[in-house]
């Protein structure tokens, strides 16, 4: 408020011209409200995902006027233009909230939408029921429902079944006088019949659509699999004594290690960037400056005289031997991920070509690549905002050369320290002649970034499993990416990566390996781990949670074969551990879901339980149960209190468990004593079985 006015300004105001507003009328509401329909990504902006078979939600509020009953359906359309009509569930008739389970059998583009309608049968029966219970209007409401068995009796696609089933009911309304109101009312209206107007083919009318929705169907591995990364240079790489010098591993004896990861049930071979490494300010062990000679660089540091993003490093090897590569892998039932990181080193061939496309700094030098205090010399990153048109057209061409050799999954580099937009556009236009290539986005990051390079097209997200690391904090974490977040973001769970090692991996010993192995394995359906992982690599680099020795920067010889059966180190690897993983994985269709977590309660707050389930084919329930002791130091004793509903089970039932680690068999109810830790496993998976 102004205290220093004069009399003349603090009088009212003269009236000032107003420039007119016009509003554009409200979206028209329909006969049958039909609100807030979910999924429902961006204001339908942007499409829901899900994948062949895999079942998932739709809810919407429907209600109408009055008393008289409404009704829901979820029409879901195929690419083809079929329409498959799901009847939805009101499940809070208060709230007038609706459910509807679906599935889709296809890959594709479909839509869905939700139909609310005038339900005219259950108008009839309630009201029926109620006046006839009391003797009102018996003869009126009988005739009622003929006529309305009639109408029913005219809507396409009734079977001569469910025909025959109207018939007799009209029969039975209108039979003989002797026959009491009660009696034919009962009569007409048995299970069947319902069963054929309430879910088979009900009498719709004042049918009320809501707008099409989008969703984008893609294959089974789009969001359930098992990762297992390398680094081809150090498969098959070895010290030449002779020499003091290294020699690397190519692609040809990275080839030789493929068994062993197809054995442990891994679906997916991911390479590290394969390409030339440039010499110009190139890192040395352990991230040094001091790059010697023998040094091989960081592969993500891409480019040389020897080429770039479309090249093979010299000491890999060829195309050909890619192709090799690939070849054995699809043998072995292995798909190909490729690591594409959109950054240069000073020798890339861009540099010189196009200096358009980097960032130069005033002083006229390009601009390396900063995460304060962090730096990068040895990295120039790309900038999409000179010559937008140039960048875009040179990333497709690179991304179709390694389609064009069998590489079918691309795992992304910081995806986030480029435009969306860019992620949009050059996903899209891959699927339109590849639409089975799978995007895991690399991005931890703030989640408004990671949660729209999921809407725009990643099908896959790395995700901050690595540091979550109690109870509350899985639970919490594992709620959310399995709720709404689920109908477009998928995440991987990854132990540890070729940059991550938390404390919790360098001090926890065995158990914490075998544990966290577990839960990525078994809390969401996507998992990877990086090569190593069975060796239990545990040595952090003095202020850094990574490696020691990083093979980012220098060649690894794991010894592989002192490992297996009759070597020096047999029974120190973990390979066994993942092995049974995948196992239970493959086994068990419901560790295939990431919307059907269910967390349970034990007494001890350093357990986590939860179980997951799937309804298969057959009608049978597939429910596995996970309980793990996070506490990687000590053995400990708990209680399980099971929700018994969430299980599908009265609280009173017993059933019978098989521990899926152990082979062990017990019988389980609402309460079971557990015991887990370092004297024996450090987690159970458990089977119900007769389900």
């Amino acid at each position: 408020m102004r205290t220093d006015a004069t009399p003349e300004q603090s009088s009212t105001p003269a009236p000032r011209a107003r420039t007119p507003r016009s509003r554009a009328p409200q979206v028209p509401l329909g006969r049958i409200p039909v609100l807030d329909v979910r999924p429902c990504i961006d204001h339908g902006d942007r499409p829901a995902k899900s994948v062949v078979g895999e079942p998932f939600d739709v809810t919407a509020t429907v209600f109408r006027e009055g008393h008289d009953a409404v009704g829901a359906t979820v029409v879901l359309t195929a690419p083809d233009g079929t329409e498959t009509l799901v009847p939805m569930t009101c499940v809070n008739p208060g709230l007038s909230h609706w459910v509807a389970e679906v599935s889709a059998d296809a890959t594709g583009w479909w839509t869905y939408r939700v139909e609310g309608w005038s339900d005219r049968w259950g108008t009839w029966l309630h009201d029926a029921t109620v006046k006839i219970d009391v003797g009102v209007d018996e003869e009126l409401m009988l005739a009622e429902g003929v006529t309305l068995l009639e109408c029913a009796l005219e809507v396409p696609g009734r079977t001569p079944h469910g025909r025959q089933l109207i018939r007799d009911a009209v029969d039975a309304l209108t039979a003989p006088g002797e026959h009491s109101a009660r009696a034919r009312l009962t009569a007409a209206t048995g299970a069947e019949l319902r069963e054929e107007l309430e879910v088979t083919l009900p009498l719709r009318e004042l049918v009320t659509a809501s707008d099409d929705l989008p969703l984008l169907v893609e294959r089974e591995l789009a969001l359930a699999g098992s990762w297992y990364e390398i680094f081809p240079r150090s498969e098959g790489a070895y010290l030449d004594e002779a020499t003091g010098r290294w020699v690397s591993g190519t692609l040809r004896t990275a080839a030789e290690r493929l068994p062993a990861i197809a054995d442990m049930g891994f679906d997916v071979v991911y390479l590290t960037p394969i390409h030339p490494i440039g010499t110009t300010a190139r890192k040395g062990p352990n991230n040094t400056l001091d790059a010697g000679p023998e040094d091989p660089g960081s592969p993500y540091a891409i480019g040389s005289p020897d080429g770039g993003h479309d090249a093979i490093h010299p000491d890999l090897g060829t195309f050909e031997d890619l192709d090799a590569f690939v070849a054995r892998a699809r043998e072995l039932g292995l798909e190909v991920a490729l690591d594409i990181a959109l950054q240069c080193s000073p020798d890339h061939p861009w540099v010189t070509e196009h200096p358009e496309w980097f960032t130069t700094r005033a002083d006229g030098t390009i601009a390396y690549a900063e995460n304060p205090p962090k730096k990068y010399q040895d990295i120039y990153p790309l900038n999409f905002d000179n010559d937008p048109a140039g960048v875009y057209a040179e990333v497709r061409r690179v991304i179709q050369v390694w389609i064009d050799h069998g590489v079918t999954l691309f795992r992304v580099d910081n995806p986030h320290t480029k435009a969306v937009e860019f992620w949009q556009w050059l996903i899209a236009d891959v699927a339109q002649d590849h639409p089975e290539i799978i995007w895991l986005s690399e991005a931890f990051t703030k989640p408004a970034m990671m949660h729209t390079l999921a809407k725009v097209g990643f099908q896959q997200s790395y995700t901050y499993y690595a540091w979550r690391n109690t109870p509350s904090e899985l639970d919490e974490y594992v709620t959310e990416l399995s709720g709404e977040a689920a109908a477009y973001m998928r995440p991987s769970f990854w132990p540890t990566t070729h940059d991550i090692l938390t404390p919790y991996m360098q001090f926890g010993g065995p158990a914490a390996w075998k544990v966290r192995a577990a839960l990525a394995a078994t809390l969401v359906p996507t998992w990877g781990i990086y090569a190593g992982y069975e060796l239990m690599e545990h040595v952090a680099r003095p202020g850094a949670e990574e490696q020691i020795d990083n093979e980012k920067y220098q060649y690894k010889d794991r010894r592989w074969a002192d490992y297996e059966p009759g070597g020096e180190r047999e029974g120190q690897s973990l390979a066994g551990w993942l092995t049974m993983l995948n196992r239970v994985r493959r086994e068990h269709p419901a560790l295939r879901l990431l919307r059907n977590y269910v967390r349970h309660h034990v007494d001890d707050e350093n357990f986590l339980a939860f179980s997951k389930s799937r309804t298969l084919a057959d009608g049978s329930t597939d429910t596995v149960i996970v309980v793990a002791n996070l506490d990687p130091h000590s053995t400990r004793e708990s209680t399980l209190r099971l929700d018994m509903g969430a299980l599908g089970m009265e609280h009173w039932e017993r059933f019978e468990v098989e521990d899926l680690v152990t082979g062990a068999v017990w019988e389980w109810g609402q309460e079971n004593f557990v015991r887990l830790g370092v004297d024996g496993e450090p987690v159970h998976v458990v089977a119900v079985r007769g389900r």
